[in-house]
């Protein structure tokens, strides 16, 4: 689409009842982001109130009409995505304005490709508009759903904002208040001091009662206060928590996660083992894991509101009512197929279905079971076949081939799930953003105990595959040419092991870690892999990089198959201000906990590089770190950890994907969380807002 375009959504699918809209952009730094936002307006052009303003914290409507699914990886960085029931949309509403926004003075500028995509609720991508000459701006309107009659239309406008997020949203009529920050640190201070309270109650064997605890967050309207901010600052020392009077009553629910310490159990002895809801020692066969492991999801899928939609909403499905059902038999030619799961939605009289299959432990999936299934769902009008196994899919390179009949009229979406991505979306509500109650939260803990246990076959991504030792071979031997499609299919691998260490670290951190993918290497996913196992095959090095919410720089992953050693490692930016020496000393001072063998390296300006030593040897000279050159300019710092790799393909404790995961683990624990965190959006966010 060109700017200013517009077309009619049903003119592109008769499936866009639900449709999926796709904000992405391509950071050469692999560093850049934005948050989306999302307006719905009146016939004025206004919001009706607060309430319709959808953003990073207000990510979900009470009725299902929009919901924020957060970032999904892409071929050429990352997209965030947002789902819209335009059924369920209320009829007051005549627009949907669909932006995003970016903070800390960042520019829309330092991004490459900003686009929008639309795609129906099979999946099928619709329209595209990518947006020019967004270099001084902010914020930008990339387009809008707005009612014609009886249809929805799609109308690009590419619109940018000087003044932010806080300015877009006062232009449509959302109240942000001048006082925001200060409302927002009583807040911090307050749930700060129910913390302390938690903690208290949870260390006390008579009283606590270590139930899941109650956290009342914010009400739409006064997380809205605090707009210019995505994430809580920090309340400043010695500073008093002012409190103002609240403009609109609280009538947010209350959110329930798990209480942060254990409670003392009354096990006479370690040989007491407490009771589950869902046995897993029991299981035998790869059969019966698969039969347990998918009545066990999509039982808690049907009794938790909140994750069941976490899952399905990005495979298209409306907020309704929702059932599930296993081992269901479906006529299909001589033979009755029985996939292993069915769910059902029901919302305003509407079914959708979608067929699930699942694999446990290495198993993979069949392409001739998938196919089956595919067949019986375009037949019986259902919407989506969904298989969930411990693989990781990956774009651009689908786990099996399936074809697609194009002669039906009713499509159906394929789509895939992975174990690690079901155990970090239960890990995410019951550990960061809670859910309705206190029995919803224990049936999650009991899904991931289940999960987690060793002989659920649930583990997650668990084998390098058949050509890691052939590969590693051919390395030590130099034998390994470019062009040999085992070292593609190693690169793949490496792939999907970060991806899951990513949903992995998300989950225990509540915190968005994304891999990174830099402009540079190409957006088409098959090209980026071919010019990565080249390099492969030339260097030995397998390579990635992670972008953790909250951190200094990108975390960098380097796996050296010629040495065997793991690097894991951060860039650091040098202060603006102050001296060389009072950097250094500050640096070594906050990584007083840090293991003795970390490295520090001098970043300079010139292309050799700097000073460099352990830690150890650093922590009584940190002087040594400067270069002997005074004029010579410090541009940052590199600390790295190094470690012995698995040599193994499996997830044994000598194997591979173990030793990365560990590695990556112990150098955040260790390392990063000792670093200072990057300066927060409050405040150029609020001078923008104030000058607007």
């Amino acid at each position: 689409m060109i700017k200013g375009s517009n077309v009619a959504l049903a003119a592109l699918s008769e499936d866009v009842g639900t449709v999926i809209v796709s904000l992405g952009w391509v950071s050469p730094t692999g560093e850049g982001d934005a948050d989306v936002s999302v307006l719905l307006l009146d016939a004025g052009g206004k919001v009706r109130s607060d309430g319709d303003f959808y953003f990073y914290n207000n990510p979900v409507a009470a009725d299902g009409s929009v919901q924020l699914l957060g970032k999904t990886p892409t071929e050429d960085g990352n997209e965030d995505r947002i789902c819209f029931d335009l059924t369920a949309v209320p009829p007051q509403v005549e627009r949907i304005v669909v932006a995003a926004s970016r903070y800390g003075g960042a520019r829309f500028g330092e991004l490459e490709n900003v686009r929008v995509r639309l795609a129906d609720a099979a999946g099928e991508s619709l329209l595209r508009f990518t947006i020019a000459d967004v270099d001084a701006v902010s914020a930008i309107i990339f387009g809008e759903l707005y009612r014609r009659g009886e249809e929805w239309k799609f109308r690009a406008v590419g619109q940018g904002y000087d003044s932010g997020l806080a300015g877009l949203a006062t232009d449509f009529g959302v109240d942000i208040e001048d006082d925001a920050a200060e409302v927002e640190a009583a807040s911090a201070v307050e749930a700060e001091a129910a913390s302390e309270v938690g903690a208290v109650e949870a260390a006390d064997p008579v009283g606590g009662s270590g139930q899941p605890e109650i956290v009342a967050p914010a009400t739409a309207e006064a997380t809205l206060e605090a707009v210019p901010a995505p994430r809580r600052p920090d309340v400043a020392e010695g500073e008093p928590a002012k409190r103002t009077a609240a403009a609109r009553p609280r009538t947010a629910k209350k959110k329930v996660t798990l209480p942060k310490l254990t409670r003392k159990s009354l096990a006479e002895n370690e040989s007491w083992r407490e009771a589950r809801l869902f046995p897993v020692s029991v299981l035998k066969s790869d059969r019966d894991r698969e039969m347990r492991a998918t009545s066990v999801l999509l039982s808690v899928m049907a009794q938790v509101p909140e994750f069941g939609r976490r899952l399905t909403a990005a495979f298209g499905a409306p907020s309704g009512r929702t059932e599930t059902f296993t081992e269901v038999s479906l006529p299909h030619g001589d033979t009755p197929r029985r996939p292993d799961g069915v769910i059902r939605v029901e919302r305003a009289g509407k079914l959708w279905t979608a067929l699930v299959e699942t694999k446990t432990n290495g198993n993979s999936l069949k392409a001739d079971q998938v196919q089956a299934y595919m067949d019986i769902a375009a037949r019986r009008g259902y919407e989506a076949v969904i298989t969930l196994s411990n693989d990781v899919a990956l774009e651009g390179s689908p786990l099996i081939d399936v074809k697609i009949d194009g002669r039906r009229k009713h499509k159906v979406a394929l789509w895939h799930l992975s174990w690690a991505e079901v155990a970090h979306q239960a890990q995410m509500l019951i550990r960061h953003e809670g859910v309705g109650n206190a029995a919803h939260a224990w049936l999650l803990q009991e899904l991931l105990h289940y999960l987690q246990h060793e002989n659920s076959g649930c583990h997650g991504f668990q084998n390098m595959g058949a050509a890691w030792v052939p590969v590693r071979n051919g390395i030590d031997d130099e034998t390994l040419c470019q062009g040999d499609p085992r070292a593609l299919e190693v690169v793949e691998s490496w792939e999907r092991l970060i991806r899951q260490v990513c949903l992995r670290m998300g989950g225990e951190l509540g915190q968005k870690v994304l891999p990174v993918q830099r402009a540079k290497r190409g957006t088409d996913p098959g090209t980026r892999r071919a010019l990565l196992a080249d390099q492969l095959c030339l260097d030995g090095r397998l390579q990635a990089e992670l972008r953790i919410e909250g951190t200094p720089g990108v975390l960098a992953v380097s796996a050296d198959l010629r040495t065997g050693k793991l690097r894991t490692s951060v860039e650091i930016p040098a202060p603006d201000q102050g001296y060389p020496l009072t950097w250094v000393k500050r640096l070594v001072r906050r990584l007083a906990e840090a293991p003795a063998d970390l490295h520090v390296e001098t970043l300079v300006e010139s292309e050799t590089g700097g000073p460099r030593g352990t830690l150890e040897r650093l922590r009584p000279e940190p002087a040594d770190l400067l270069p002997k050159n005074t004029a010579t300019g410090i541009t940052g710092f590199r600390l790295s950890l190094f470690k012995g790799m698995g040599s193994t393909r499996g997830n044994a404790e000598s194997g591979f994907i173990r030793s990365v995961d560990d590695a990556v683990h112990r150098f955040y624990t260790s390392v990063v969380v000792h670093l200072d965190r990057p300066a927060p959006r409050r405040a150029a966010v609020k001078e923008t807002a104030g000058a607007g």
